[in-house]
């Protein structure tokens, strides 16, 4: 483990010193850069050290592009080529040492291969060595990993920087707030300036800002990953003219590259990062805060060639604030990919690796389950012959399965074409990309057009010229690939059945309704943008995407349509028997439904119905409309309340509660038997409810509750009057006065223990007394009443002595 700072040579000193070593031999150092253009760079300083010419002692190889011969002793290689060249050749025959440069960024990549690398030390090779070198790591943590490897601290030289922050929290947007820093240094400082932003489009931005407010003695310098090799070498020399640098650089420019004449550098304090979230099985893009071991890294470009100056565009109280390290990519990427080269490597579970952080269960077991669907694993998650071929491939397992199926197609140049322009940076030019649609169709015009006329036609198509450059050079290279050709099938596949294959869980259907809103087979929404022609199809295949927080953002993507969904999905589309409750015909609906994960294909009516099923969604019917939508009638209510006032005056009878709150809440367990060929609310009406609630009782049960709850008292005047129950009262007896004459006593239900409220009426049918003490009415009250019914129903029969009087029902006239 070499720790030193920047600029202290351990990129292109320390592999020199260590070739000549006794212990290499005639072997050769593999020296591995996270990025393309470090790779070239340290070659280049390390060959020109030497005196040579790049490929001679010192070469490099990186993706389309090497500089080797027989007689490379140090060759610098991008992560993911050491990792195919394991898959290829375990043992790296012929190579003494492995050095992880820069190891901090902790690419995914870079773990991976480290993994590799110690399972083939103690497997394959013991005297194959390893070094990790990083200005800003645990070193603890990797010398443990290392099996507990000495940890070597250099200092280099370095020179003092002096650190401004701002007073206050900039308000401004990324870009206005970055132009200002820059142009205070400008002011404030000699030389070159370096400038660090999250990505591409603050770097455009703020160079359009930049450019109106400095002169032709000032040149602005992008630096980013998807630039041309010639932009990116402009960026890191000198000016040839003699001008002042402004250079615009994401973070690729925070480790291994020397940018010569900086003196400067403005941080705007922000890194844009790959987030992949197992759950939604997409990634999307975040920017966040820096580390502090980044903003470190960035603040030492300052100090490499003199004393510096670097302005940081966050205060001194943001500044305690930042995360001590960026978390490793193994931590938040997807892992389709890694998954894959495990399975390769013959490794089904990670804990059988060492690893410096284990890769998430629930990234790992969303990837594995991914690489199902594409048939790269098997059940069991062995590697399958398909994804033999896919690992082969420089591109994400989901291309590798268009790539093959196209093969077999005969469209493998078509699917190249694709899986290049998915692989690579957009082809439209910045600016335009809002007046081209999404559909992956037009970029695929686009590239035609590149390849017919060349830059002058593309770009005058909105279009860019070495980004085209680039995406047909990657279509070239898998047009290659082994095993991917075949011969061809006599149907071939539109565009986005193509993508369908590479992207089954990104098929996406149409919202009823909604203006380019569209639903993932996932469940997840995305949405087109506004105006987009693509809005006109029912489906899609989506191929890219951000995640976004709610609703994912389409970039690019291909009309599809349902045979073709069916054509390349019929092992994921189920043929499912539905059953629901359809509010509007308050009816059991049966469908059988053809869908694709949450996407419904199709519905037609179902043939044959399971009758338990019908009654299931009938009593979710009834609970939605609620208990009323049951045929209740005065019978079954009145039934019901006499039940449940026995309840509540003998709690210890064991009646049973048929409440509406229990009713509702047993529906399967009292009505279920009576619903037998009943599917519609009309048809409820068919039931006796009073009978299916007396069902409810035995037969004793019954005749208890006739003889305790009566519905009806015959009074004194002959007559049978109903009593009217409500639970947790005492019942009610409505008659008239004139029935009662004679009786002394109140009467009673219950055996005796409930006396009933008695509401005593008139003539008219109208209460003139309400009470449980009729004997006491008679004896205090009656006489006053007597004179106000005797003055408003003269003609009717009020003795004064109602013990004596005949009750009668009847009109008796006062002659009597």
């Amino acid at each position: 483990m070499l720790s030193a700072p920047p600029g202290s040579g351990k990129t292109t000193i320390a592999p020199l010193w260590l070739i000549d070593q006794p212990w290499l031999r005639k072997s050769k150092i593999l020296m591995l850069e996270p990025r393309r253009l470090a790779a070239r760079a340290s070659a280049a300083r390390m060959a020109d050290l030497l005196g040579e010419s790049v490929g001679d002692k010192v070469g490099y190889r990186v993706r389309f592009e090497h500089r080797v011969s027989r007689s490379t002793r140090i060759e610098v290689i991008t992560e993911g080529i050491l990792t195919r060249r394991l898959q290829q050749d375990p043992e790296l025959k012929g190579v003494g040492l492995i050095i992880f440069d820069e190891f901090h960024e902790r690419s995914l990549q870079a773990d991976l291969a480290l993994a590799f690398c110690l399972d083939v030390r103690a497997v394959l090779r013991s005297d194959l060595r390893l070094l990790v070198m990083s200005a800003t790591l645990d070193c603890d943590a990797v010398s443990r990993l290392l099996d507990g490897a000495p940890v070597i601290t250099g200092t280099g030289l370095s020179y003092p920087v002096d650190i401004h922050y701002l007073q206050r929290k900039p308000a401004e947007r990324i870009p206005q707030a970055t132009t200002d820093g820059i142009l205070q240094a400008v002011s404030g400082q000699a030389g070159d300036i370096l400038v660090f932003l999250p990505g591409m489009a603050e770097i455009r931005s703020t160079e359009s800002l930049l450019r109106a407010r400095v002169g032709q003695e000032v040149t602005i310098c992008p630096l980013f990953g998807d630039l041309d090799r010639a932009a990116q070498e402009r960026a890191i020399q000198p000016d040839p003219k003699g001008r002042r640098r402004i250079v615009l650089a994401t973070s690729i420019a925070e480790t291994s590259l020397t940018i010569e004449g900086i003196g400067a550098v403005v941080d705007a304090g922000w890194s844009r990062l790959a987030r992949f979230d197992p759950n939604t099985g997409l990634t999307r893009l975040v920017t966040l805060r820096v580390s502090l071991d980044s903003a470190d890294q960035r603040c030492g470009r300052a100090g490499r060639l003199g004393p510096g100056v670097c302005y940081r565009l966050w205060t001194s109280g943001m500044q305690a604030t930042l995360s001590a390290h960026t978390n490793p990519e193994l931590l938040s990427a997807d892992l389709a990919t890694l998954v894959l080269e495990l399975a390769q490597w013959g490794v089904m579970d990670s804990a059988d690796l060492s690893w410096l952080n284990q890769p998430p269960a629930g990234a790992f077991s969303q990837a594995r389950e991914l690489l199902r669907e594409l048939h790269a694993l098997d059940d069991k998650g062995r590697i399958t012959s398909d994804g033999r071929q896919m690992a082969t491939m420089a591109v994400h397992p989901r291309l590798a399965r268009m790539l093959l199926k196209a093969g077999v197609t005969g469209q493998l140049d078509r699917a190249a074409d694709i899986a290049a322009l998915l692989s690579e940076r957009d082809i439209v030019r910045r600016g335009m990309a809002s007046s081209l649609s999404a559909d992956i169709e037009e970029r695929l015009n686009l590239l035609a057009l590149w390849r017919r006329e060349g830059k002058s036609g593309v770009v005058s198509a909105g279009g860019e010229s070495s980004a085209c450059a680039r995406v047909d050079r990657l279509s070239q290279q898998l047009k290659r690939v082994k095993g991917s050709g075949g011969g061809a099938q006599t149907e071939q596949l539109s565009d986005g059945a193509l993508l369908a294959t590479a992207y089954p869980d990104r098929i996406a259907r149409r919202r009823e309704g909604s203006d380019g809103r569209y639903l993932l087979v996932s469940g997840r929404g995305v949405r087109l943008p506004h105006g987009d022609p693509l809005v006109s199809n029912e489906y899609l295949a989506v191929a890219s995407l951000d995640a976004g927080r709610s609703e994912g953002r389409v970039f690019m993507a291909a009309e599809l349509d349902l045979e073709q969904i069916r054509q390349t999905q019929s092992r994921r589309i189920d043929i499912q028997s539905v059953l629901l409750w359809e509010t509007s015909s308050k009816s059991v609906v049966a469908q059988e439904e053809e869908r694709l994960g949450s996407l419904l294909l199709s519905s037609r009516v179902a043939e044959k119905v399971d009758a338990d099923a019908v009654c299931s969604v009938l009593l979710q019917g009834i609970r939605a409309m609620g208990l009323a939508s049951l045929p209740w009638n005065p019978g079954a209510r009145e039934w019901q309340a006499r039940l449940l006032s026995l309840r509540c005056w003998q709690p210890d009878a064991a009646w049973p509660d048929l409440s509406d709150d229990r009713l509702f809440t047993d529906l399967e367990e009292w009505l279920v038997p009576w619903l037998n060929g009943i599917s519609r609310a009309a048809q409820l009406k068919r039931l006796d409810l009073e009978s299916i609630l007396k069902s409810q009782l035995d037969w004793r049960q019954q005749q208890r509750l006739k003889q305790l709850a009566p519905t009806h008292i015959q009074v004194p005047s002959g007559s049978r009057r109903r009593l009217i129950y409500q639970p947790g009262e005492p019942p009610v007896l409505k008659v008239k006065l004139q029935e009662m004459f004679g009786l002394a006593d109140t009467p009673t239900v219950c055996q005796g223990q409930v006396p009933v409220v008695l509401h005593l009426l008139s003539p008219a049918q109208r209460p003139i007394q309400v009470t449980q003490d009729l004997r006491g009415f008679w004896e205090r009250t009656y006489q006053e009443v007597r004179k106000e019914l005797k003055g408003r129903y003269p003609k009717h029969y009020w003795p004064e002595d109602p013990w004596k009087a005949q009750p009668t029902a009847r009109l008796r006239p006062a002659s009597e």
